[in-house]
């Protein structure tokens, strides 16, 4: 039986001082790339989430089956990693991971003389990976753009160590694309030298053969982590939070969670290594977003809107398909428990042919429901965020673990209580 929380606030005033997860985005990418250097570095503040505790253990390990079990970024970067690396290893992961398509990225490293074997269904995990430390069958591939940006950012971390370097094409739209940003950013900061080529169509990415410069690194906090303080934000009734931690610049695009919260009466004040948020008027009547480069944030929105019985138009979540979870069908589910209903649009009202739109109407009607988490640590965040509201209950909640293990911890700090109901 699946522990559940029960969670409330006395009130709707929000008030205190937060110091939110490191990013595991970046301090993952940190982590390969301090892999990948001859010389070692500091990483400081590595993120306490899960999914970064496994990729260090993996990464440390010469256990010839490796097990990366629900992190979904730490299965992809370890495929690409050990191509490169000599010695026969087995990469698995959770049921769940199974069933996330890999293909993509196999097919692109065979491109490059890889040689990986699929153990169970072709295109999903488990994998068989033979590691080449000299990969040189192509110098070139092409990628669609509109697939998962990790895939992407796995070939690219290791272009540099390919004896011929690498030049990735990447055709169409391009999804996610501030985590590819991140990605380029942070090789940057370690020494790494490369050319960007853009058309309408294509961007091409040339990375020539050269070695990663070992630099001491500090892992940001997590933006992803404060959007659901925001949330919070948004269903108070008076808020002065503070959130530490953060600065006007990052490499994050889950930064933009500043910019779009004035749609929902939040404001943010940024300070030298902290942020305070405010509560700065009425919302907007309407809210409206593609989420393509923001997709770790459409369930907070979604809650928001909820929450405030805000209308929204949302686009940009065909990535959300492929996650810990089906997220649109978990939303759908878990949002209608309040009368709150996401409903895909015909396509003769999308804007335009390429784009899903989904519109999310009502005002959730909370009852003390009883939210179940699909072994995604995204829903159990926000959807605890209702809290502010009116008592809620969470299906197994120690799921947060994979993002943002001390969640329950820094929610009780704010005046919410927290009552693990199979202690009762």
């Amino acid at each position: 039986m699946k522990k559940t929380y029960k969670i409330s606030k006395p009130n709707r005033h929000l008030e205190g001082e937060i110091t939110p997860e490191r990013s595991k985005s970046i301090c993952n990418r940190a982590l390969i790339i301090q892999a990948l250097c001859e010389n070692d570095f500091k990483i400081n503040h590595i993120s306490n989430s899960k999914d970064s505790q496994v990729l260090q253990e993996l990464l440390n390990s010469n256990a010839a089956t490796l097990d990366a079990g629900a992190a979904g970024t730490t299965f992809r970067f370890m495929t690409a990693y050990l191509s490169i690396q000599q010695g026969t290893h087995t990469l698995t992961g959770s049921e769940r991971m199974k069933e996330r398509p890999i293909g993509i990225l196999v097919n692109a490293l065979r491109e490059l003389g890889a040689e990986i074997n699929y153990l169970e269904k072709d295109g999903y995990p488990p994998l068989q990976i033979i590691g080449n430390t000299e990969l040189n069958k192509a110098k070139e591939i092409s990628i669609k753009g509109n697939i998962s940006s990790q895939y992407i950012s796995a070939l690219l971390m290791i272009a540099p160590t390919l004896p011929n370097g690498l030049t990735i094409n990447i055709t169409g739209e391009i999804s996610s694309r501030p985590y590819l940003q991140m990605t380029l950013n942070l090789m940057k900061y370690f020494g790494i030298k490369f050319s960007e080529n853009e058309t309408p169509d294509n961007l091409a990415i040339t990375i020539a053969p050269q070695k990663y410069i070992a630099k001491d690194f500090t892992v940001e906090t997590d933006w992803s982590a404060a959007s659901y303080y925001y949330a919070m934000a948004a269903f108070s009734s008076e808020c002065k939070l503070t959130l530490h931690g953060y600065q006007s610049s990052s490499l994050q695009g889950d930064s933009h969670i500043a910019e779009m919260m004035t749609n929902f009466g939040v404001e943010t004040t940024f300070h030298d290594g902290y942020i305070y948020l405010h509560k700065s008027g009425p919302v907007t009547p309407m809210f409206e977003f593609d989420f393509s480069d923001q997709p770790d944030l459409a369930q907070t929105i979604a809650v928001i809107c909820a929450g405030l019985g805000q209308p929204g138009l949302f686009s940009g979540l065909h990535s959300l398909r492929i996650k810990e979870t089906d997220r649109i069908q978990a939303l759908q589910n878990e949002l209608a428990k309040m009368q709150v209903y996401l409903s895909k649009m015909p396509a003769r009202f999308s804007k335009t042919s390429d784009k899903e739109y989904f519109m999310q109407e009502g005002k959730a009607n909370i009852e003390l429901p009883t939210f179940e988490t699909y072994d995604d640590h995204r829903m159990a965040l926000a959807f605890a965020t209702l809290a502010t509201l009116a008592p809620v209950k969470i299906l197994d909640p120690d799921v947060v673990e994979k993002s943002y293990p001390e969640y329950w911890k820094d929610l009780k700090t704010l005046g919410f209580v927290i009552e693990d109901l199979d202690d009762v």
